[in-house]
């Protein structure tokens, strides 16, 4: 079961649900031939493809010398999601999100949560038929305030983000992108007009743990992190803390820091707990002292926002950064209490960051 989805289909009585079989290639964006063989400019890993290969992505194919993309109008998951789940905390609280993914990831994570179509291709998954502007129409009739492109890596299947975020911006809709921030400069600042708000993993802030973790590199993540918030996205991090991978409290430290002089004090930063999965199925959840542990670390840093999930009984409050009361109370997923006018604390007065209005 995906991580924030309730199951696959979750709104199927508006869609009918089948393969990708017989379905006419979409053309990709940002490639270039390369002698006899195609080069993939969409992400950092910049895949060279002879005749009939695939990306690392295992979405973007060379065909017969031209780049198509396999995931397009075709999601293998689609819900409605409360916002909060993303997670973002300072959009739109309270409201709920349409979410979609195809499958697809250009990582390789050992500790992905949702790896049963991240680790897939589009041809492996059963699927919906969904284009753009049903999207957005599904959307408005579920009364989502939101579309966010979730669950396994939308920077593959950008071509279909792009044409439903053109769309769901020209109908009021907010867009939101929960990503692992893998993407060339190019791509995203085409993107950024259209996308309101990221969440972006920040997966540690060790280069030979995103090699080794994650099949990534961290320096494209810090570039895609601060371009993003120069281009007027909306940005919040999460980092998933692993036991015996992630947890170094002094690594920890230095990623808050970087976060807080390169993103500023009022970035919120979300550390998840692991929990047991996919090729890091033998380790055990992350204990609640490191969480807290982190959490300190962060407040050191300067940090005003911090939060704990996958985890019970956790304050996940927001407060204000100015008076120090509480602006958006939260029980889980739900909204308690609600404090904040104008963009400001209804205390003190002091602007609080983040995307309030629709």
């Amino acid at each position: 079961m995906l991580k924030g989805a309730l199951g696959f289909c979750g709104v199927a009585a508006t869609t009918a649900c089948r393969g990708t079989t017989g379905k006419i290639p979409h053309e990709a964006m940002y490639w270039r031939p390369f002698g006899d063989m195609v080069r993939c400019e969409l992400c950092p890993n910049n895949c060279t493809l002879d005749k009939g290969q695939t990306g690392v992505c295992r979405v973007r194919r060379n065909d017969g010398g031209k780049m198509i993309t396999l995931g397009y109008s075709n999601p293998c998951a689609v819900h409605v999601d409360p916002i909060e789940k993303k997670p973002l905390y300072h959009v739109l609280p309270g409201t709920r999100a349409y979410s979609v993914a195809i499958a697809g990831c250009c990582f390789r994570c050992k500790n992905c949560q949702n790896w049963t179509i991240s680790q897939a291709s589009p041809l492996e998954t059963r699927n919906h038929d969904l284009p753009p502007e049903k999207v957005v129409s599904e959307a408005i009739r579920h009364g989502c305030k939101a579309v966010a492109y979730t669950y396994s890596e939308p920077i593959v299947w950008y071509e279909w983000m792009y044409d439903c975020a053109v769309r769901a911006r020209e109908a009021g809709l907010k867009n939101l992108m929960i990503t692992c921030g893998n993407i060339n400069e190019a791509p995203l600042r085409q993107l950024a007009p259209y996308m309101d708000a990221a969440n972006i993993d920040l997966k540690s802030f060790d280069e030979r743990i995103y090699r080794e973790l994650n099949a990534g590199q961290l320096k494209p993540i810090l570039s895609t992190l601060k371009r993003a918030r120069e281009l007027g996205i909306w940005v919040e991090v999460t980092n998933l803390v692993v036991p015996e991978w992630t947890d170094e409290i002094g690594m920890i430290e230095k990623m808050c820091a970087w976060i807080h002089d390169n993103l500023g004090p009022d970035t919120p930063l979300h550390f998840s707990r692991f929990h047991p999965q996919h090729k890091l199925s033998h380790l055990y959840p992350t204990p609640p002292a490191v969480l807290k542990q982190a959490r300190n670390a962060a407040h050191e840093a300067g940090l005003h926002h911090v939060y704990v999930g996958n985890l019970a009984g956790v304050d996940s409050t927001t407060y204000c950064p100015h008076c120090g009361k509480p602006v958006i109370e939260r029980r889980g997923y739900l909204i308690g209490g609600y404090h904040i006018a104008d963009g400001a604390c209804e205390n003190c007065g002091g602007a609080i960051a983040g995307i309030w209005k629709t």
